[in-house]
């Protein structure tokens, strides 16, 4: 009997409750939109802050011995944290070393490091020519572009670099425009850095790219402090307060404005649910007449807010996931995929908000059946 009546009901009142679902359906689409954003957008724009480089240093403690150095052991725990903000990690051994070829001489720095690893974490680099793919290519190397100008190399010609007692002849792979310090510099392979060092596995620091709000940056670089105790971990405060200043307040502009909507959509489903109690006091009131409780009649009234939220939410994630494509494409610059993860969430929300905007009408249960069977 009940859902007979149910349904008798939302028939009766589908022009008005069409409004309602098209009310909710317009908030849950811009809901729906908005979390997909902040589940996939923020993600995403984490990635692209790995152009950017690293943000995490760790180096040996501060001490009078400017050679200081650090053991690759370290490198091997952080990969055995599995820490999830961790995108990837590269140890540099820097050299103060000459570099020759014909006719020309020129005092560089060389950086031996893990070339496969550079390039993932400085993929916005320049290169003219070729990236060095293999981490142990002893045979070639990558030089800064201020570097080649100095000894005039172009791709595919030899370079000589001495340090020490030591040579090493290398082909140039790729000449490297990053902007920075990097121009400067000759990139040559780790193993072949320690070689020309005369040094076992050690490096001059490992610098770290972690993902995150500033909070989560922060929390990473306490979990690798209290797994390197001797060690210095310190974040590249500029870029890392700068990628978790900017993904906190996207955050918090979607969550404000996803409030903003829900508390929109209940006063909408309040004014449809309102329009529907005033053309239904006779029927509350003859219901009242007959004996049916204040709790049957707010279960009239809640079971088709919690239809009302039911459908505005399908139709609003659908309206949604499209919406939060477009506004990723344009905003950001990135492509979203849809998280079906939004669509129970969405519903929720939504079922939520009618509902709590059909609170309100207890207030029924003041209406006094005599009163409406004398027609006032």
């Amino acid at each position: 009997m009940f859902w007979r009546i149910l349904w008798r009901l939302l028939y009766a009142s589908r022009a008005r409750l069409a409004l309602a679902v098209l009310a909710v359906a317009s908030g849950a689409a811009v809901c729906a939109a908005l979390l997909n954003l902040d589940l996939d957008a923020t993600d995403k724009l984490t990635r692209e802050f790995r152009v950017l480089g690293a943000n995490v240093v760790i180096s040996a403690p501060p001490s009078g011995d400017a050679a200081a150095t650090v053991n690759l052991d370290a490198i091997r725990q952080i990969e055995e944290l599995r820490l999830p903000e961790i995108v990837a990690a590269a140890p540099y051994l820097y050299l103060s070393g000459d570099a020759e070829t014909e006719g020309n001489r020129a005092a560089v720095i060389v950086a031996g490091t893990w070339l496969d690893e550079v390039s993932r974490m400085n993929s916005w680099w320049k290169v003219d020519g070729n990236w060095v793919s293999a981490r142990e290519n002893r045979s070639e190397c990558m030089i800064g572009e201020q570097a080649a100008s100095r000894l005039g190399l172009i791709p595919g010609q030899s370079v000589k670099v001495h340090y020490a007692a030591r040579e090493a002849t290398l082909r140039v792979a790729g000449i490297v425009t990053a902007g920075s310090s990097e121009d400067s510099q000759i990139f040559i392979a780790l193993p072949l850095a320690q070689e020309l060092a005369g040094m076992g596995e050690r490096a001059s620091l490992i610098e770290v790219i972690a993902r995150g709000s500033a909070s989560e940056i922060e929390d990473v670089i306490g979990r690798l402090s209290i797994a390197l105790p001797g060690l210095e971990v310190r974040p590249l405060r500029q870029l890392a307060q700068a990628e978790g200043r900017l993904l906190e307040r996207i955050r918090g502009l979607l969550f404000g404005t996803v409030l903003l909507i829900l508390a929109l959509s209940s006063l909408a489903v309040l004014a449809a649910m309102a329009g529907l109690a005033l053309e239904r006091r006779r029927d509350v009131g003859l219901m009242k007449a007959l004996g049916g409780s204040v709790r049957t009649i707010m279960r009239f009234f809640l079971a088709e807010a919690t239809a009302i939220g039911f459908a505005g939410g399908i139709f609003g994630f659908i309206v949604g996931m499209a919406l939060s494509e477009w506004i990723g494409e344009r905003v950001f610059s990135v492509s979203i995929t849809p998280r079906l993860i939004v669509l129970p969430a969405t519903l929720a929300l939504m079922v939520l908000v009618s509902l709590a905007g059909a609170l309100p009408l207890r207030l029924l249960g003041r209406v006094r059946p005599s009163d409406i069977l004398r027609g006032e």
